[in-house]
């Protein structure tokens, strides 16, 4: 997505296990996105679970991660537990729920593989899930690893040297972010910061009553092709359209 001439506006955020639908939003809106690696791993985050709509509402998919004598890994170190039939558990829920939607067929197939492979690290399980979305969404951008740019530093100074190293003038990030990030310092440098005020888009679910905030694998599997265009230009449907 151009953000105009001569401007390059990047998104740096943790990876995400099936992430939900505004992570995919801010990548569209990017013009790079680098995975947050190498920063220290949030068990109680979003790295390695997501959820997804069943008849009895949200489930959630939890890739098992092992912490009991890690100390404080990044995200680049989190193994998995590879003891776990976790894959076998996520494609048999996936199998099961949405086994009637209209795009089952080709998001499941796109995305089995994936979970069935022997990941023993959760940075690349992620890495391929987030291609392999991409993919199914039918959205390119450029995903760098911040781990590989070799650039110091921390907080806001370590994003501000990742967007000048990246030539970026624009810095997306999430709402929460206005709570801790420091502009003056983004403004001293000449990088705008852009908050990302995500609108949810209401659209047509299997299983009764519409649930937000799931992973976008819920909208790939009801609105297949058509979903980059429900996730990105807020094609909002109200819950009564919906059941008409």
């Amino acid at each position: 997505m151009s953000t105009g001439s001569g401007s390059k506006r990047i998104v740096v955020l943790q990876p995400s296990y099936l992430p939900w639908l505004g992570y995919f939003d801010q990548l569209y809106k990017s013009d790079v996105f680098v995975l947050y690696d190498d920063v220290q791993y949030d068990k109680h985050g979003w790295r390695n679970r997501n959820r997804i709509k069943t008849d009895t509402g949200p489930l959630w998919l939890t890739v098992p991660v092992l912490t009991h004598g890690q100390g404080l890994p990044t995200n680049r170190d989190a193994r998995i537990d590879t003891r776990q039939p976790w894959a076998r558990k996520h494609v048999q829920a996936l199998r099961v729920n949405y086994a009637k939607a209209p795009a089952f067929a080709e998001v499941f197939e796109g995305i089995e593989p994936v979970l069935r492979h022997p990941w023993t690290h959760l940075i690349d399980l992620n890495r391929a899930v987030l291609e392999a979305l991409c993919g199914l969404l039918g959205l390119a951008r450029p995903i760098l690893l911040s781990s590989e740019l070799d650039i110091p530093g921390q907080k806001t100074a370590r994003l501000i040297a990742i967007c000048r190293a990246l030539g970026a003038d624009r810095y997306l990030t999430g709402d929460a972010a206005s709570d801790y990030l420091d502009e003056t310092q983004f403004a001293a440098n000449d990088i705008r910061v852009e908050y990302h005020h995500y609108r949810h888009p209401v659209y047509a679910q299997l299983h009764g009553q519409f649930v937000p905030y799931l992973s976008v694998v819920d909208l790939l599997m009801n609105h297949g092709r058509e979903s980059l265009g429900v996730l990105i230009d807020g094609d909002v449907h109200t819950a009564e359209e919906l059941r008409t």
